[in-house]
């Protein structure tokens, strides 16, 4: 029998003492609230699709949540970020700057538009965009233009930028929200994985014109599939509310569409789920926040550093992390964790470096290429036992 990474080995044990024997999974729903209640409920009512009071209950409630006067639910997160983009003006031809260590719906997001990708690096320690890679590309490939920017080489027009708060950390989003006003560059935040996640208590989505969410069935909640975006602006919430409801006039009979909208609305059923895990995400955040704590201490009995969220910040800690060595002991611990039946999984390859994001702008990349080539995710579910051992 083959002889484990001692690192590995001590995540395989780690993670049977938190969550029991069995496969284990990266990142699983937790399912012990109303949420069978709230499904039947919708189904008696025969109100299933994208009508129902559960929809804007549950728009209220992460509104509510995150500190926003509005919230606009969509069919998935990266729907979300596709309308969030239009709303701030984003066109065919446009640049946006985004990051490139991030899933790769915030560049298919951009893509939706004909826009183009520019990305700059981010911070090791936050592993989201960096406002000092900002202020450097800016300084280095932009001009000043009509109230906002274009980039020299191009001339196009860089018409957002896109930060992304990496497995719940937020990143350093008040100095590239100070970054984007200096610029005239509208700043719309990729908050995907941070639900629960603040930098100086002010939630995570906040510090732009809007943000997005997701609810994917692997997230801090789930929808099932779902996102959402949030703003204070009544003008862009009715505006969201209008393009992901296909562009559809209010009338009690008439068809009447008045430019081209998206079927992007959240379903009744999806919100239902929406509702009953929204009253559990307190409970949830303080359990994983729990499993953070148990991954830091083993980090530190073992050596192996722990992607600890940054000073001022709370981090949800949707998917915990460590770095190891190098990019073949990366590999060693992913091999072994797995062959094991503890899921881990590496960071996601650098959208530089898919084929249809080749040949777009970057700055190096040097920490997110460090970042991708030592990141390992370890399994972040909220145990069972904290639930009183209920689990799907």
């Amino acid at each position: 029998m083959s002889v484990l990474h001692p690192a590995a080995a001590a995540i395989v044990q780690e993670a049977h003492a938190i969550y029991g024997d069995g496969p284990i999974p990266l990142h699983r729903p937790v399912f012990v609230g109303n949420e069978k209640k709230y499904l039947t409920e919708c189904i008696d009512s025969n109100f299933v699709s994208s009508v129902g009071q559960r929809v804007a209950d549950f728009e209220r409630m992460v509104a509510e949540f995150v500190g926003a006067k509005h919230g606009i639910a969509c069919v998935n997160g990266t729907a979300a970020l596709h309308v969030a983009l239009e709303l701030v003006g984003v066109r065919e031809g446009d640049i946006v700057l985004s990051q490139a260590l991030t899933f790769i719906a915030t560049c298919n997001a951009i893509s939706y538009i004909g826009a183009q990708p520019r990305f700059v690096d981010v911070d090791r320690d936050t592993m989201g965009m960096s406002p000092q890679a900002v202020r450097r590309w800016l300084q280095g490939n932009a001009q000043h233009a009509d109230g906002g920017a274009t980039e020299r080489a191009s001339g196009r027009r860089i018409a957002a930028c896109v930060p992304m708060h990496t497995f719940g950390h937020p990143c350093r989003i008040r100095e590239i929200a100070a970054l984007c006003a200096e610029w005239g560059i509208p700043l719309v935040e990729d908050a995907a994985e941070s639900l629960g996640s603040s930098v100086d208590g002010v939630h995570t989505g906040r510090f732009g014109r809007l943000g997005t969410l997701s609810f994917n069935g692997n997230k801090t909640i789930t929808t099932g599939g779902g996102g959402m975006i949030v703003t204070d602006d009544p003008q862009v919430a009715a505006r969201a509310k209008h393009l992901t409801t296909t562009a559809k006039r209010p009338h009690p009979f008439e068809f009447f569409h008045d430019e081209t909208g998206y079927n992007y609305r959240l379903p009744n059923l999806n919100a239902a789920l929406g509702c009953a895990q929204m009253e559990l995400l307190p409970a949830m955040l303080d359990s994983k926040a729990r499993v953070a704590a148990r991954w830091r201490a083993l980090c530190a009995r073992t050596g192996v550093q722990f992607a600890e969220a940054p000073a001022g910040t709370v981090s949800n800690y949707w998917l915990n992390a460590i770095l190891v060595g190098s990019k073949e002991e990366r590999d060693a611990v992913l091999r072994d964790t797995n062959a094991q039946g503890v899921m881990t999984r590496p960071a996601w390859r650098l959208m530089c470096d898919l084929p249809m994001f080749r040949g777009f702008g970057h700055d190096g990349l040097a920490e997110s290429r460090w970042l991708e080539e030592r990141l390992i995710n370890l399994p972040s579910s909220v145990p069972a036992s904290d639930f009183g051992g209920l689990h799907p």
